[in-house]
């Protein structure tokens, strides 16, 4: 390595450093973690020594240790310091560990499905995500990289096919879906961060996210729609114990609680405790439905469809990849369910936040 080349390269991992400096300090601020001090790098010195690089770089590991995946996952989701540079400046520092470890591979997987749904248009249709169109979005991370499956990827075109098939949130969540292509990357090792495997990941991760955003909407929907023709037949509480509520939970302040998770579903980092509650509120509803013979109208239904199909529903052929993404593709959160699970928990991780019903009960 010539001196100029040392030095560009230098160059270029103190710009990675500074740029990731104010993020992870700005997330462990939110979780409370200790970090190490690093002088320089607090100074925001334009440029530093050799010695001063160097321990940029290990207090950047030693951060890393300290990150969990879901807290990564949280923080970017919320946060308004995420930006295209951000994400493809931490995706690309993950990418260049010489040794990963299985969180650097949950974290790269999160990172590469979140830098796709920020890049990609607004009106991406599903037809549009293929291969080719996922490789060229992550062309800026990963390369140039050949958009042929390899054939030991296969099972993940069935698993979305199959969550295609779902029309309820309870449905994708008891199917083995999700818990199937957890298994499936685990299984890969190394070959995960092969280019090709990983914009396979990538896709599958995209369109997961936007089953499950579509299947959650449609919950909410179909949970409103039969409040109100609970209230239209007289009736004005409902028994709602298995989705944590009370045995006379008012009509009224469901309809406000499912008014308040279609803000939080859309625009914010969500855990599973929500997202069982929105599949048992649905059954109670089912329930009390059935109890006082009460069915939706035709133009009920046909509304509430419309509704769903517009949570999703593209607005034309993809364009070239640009920095405007889809509120509903790039804040969705991302979901690990084990089929047999008594808990539903959009993570994986048994540490991830969990909101507790109160937390969701204020309007």
């Amino acid at each position: 390595m010539t001196a100029t080349s040392q030095l560009s390269g230098l160059a270029a991992e103190w710009h990675t450093a500074r740029l990731l400096f104010p993020i992870y300090s700005a997330l462990a601020r939110e979780f409370v973690i200790d970090l190490p001090a690093c002088s320089d790098l607090e100074a925001g010195v334009e440029a530093p020594p050799q010695e001063s690089v160097e321990l940029a770089k290990q207090w950047l590991r030693e951060v890393d240790e300290r990150i969990q995946v879901h807290q990564l996952r949280q923080f970017l989701q919320t946060t308004p310091l995420t930006t295209q540079e951000v994400l493809q400046t931490i995706l690309v520092h993950h990418l260049q560990k010489e040794k990963r470890s299985a969180s650097d591979r949950d974290k790269i997987d999160f990172l590469l499905v979140q830098f796709f749904s920020h890049c990609a248009p607004s009106g991406l249709d599903d037809g549009d995500v293929d291969l080719e169109y996922v490789a060229q979005v992550l062309e800026p991370a990963l390369g140039a990289v050949d958009s042929v499956l390899p054939p030991w990827l296969k099972p993940l075109e069935q698993l979305m096919q199959s969550a295609k098939h779902c029309r309820r949130l309870s449905e994708l969540l008891h199917s083995g879906i999700l818990e199937q292509g957890r298994k499936l990357k685990v299984q890969c090792g190394d070959k995960y961060f092969l280019p090709a495997a990983m914009v396979a990941f990538t896709r599958f991760s995209f369109m997961m996210r936007r089953v499950f955003f579509h299947l959650m909407h449609e919950d909410l929907n179909a949970i409103l729609d039969g409040l109100r023709d609970l209230e239209r037949h007289g009736v004005s509480t409902l028994d709602c114990r298995r989705a944590q509520f009370s045995a006379e939970e008012p009509v009224a302040r469901l309809r406000m609680i499912c008014q308040s998770w279609k803000v939080m579903f859309h625009a914010e980092y969500s855990s599973g405790q929500p997202l069982r509650m929105l599949v048992d509120l649905r059954a109670a509803v089912d329930d009390a439905l059935a109890k006082n013979g009460v069915g939706k109208t035709p133009a009920t239904a046909s509304a509430a469809s419309k509704v769903a199909r517009a949570a999703t529903a593209s607005a034309g052929p993809a364009a070239q990849p640009n920095r405007n993404s889809a509120a509903s593709a790039s804040t969705v959160p991302e979901f690990e369910v084990a089929s047999n699970s008594q808990e539903w928990n959009a993570h994986e991780d048994d540490s991830s936040p969990q909101q507790s019903p109160g937390d969701d009960n204020d309007g």
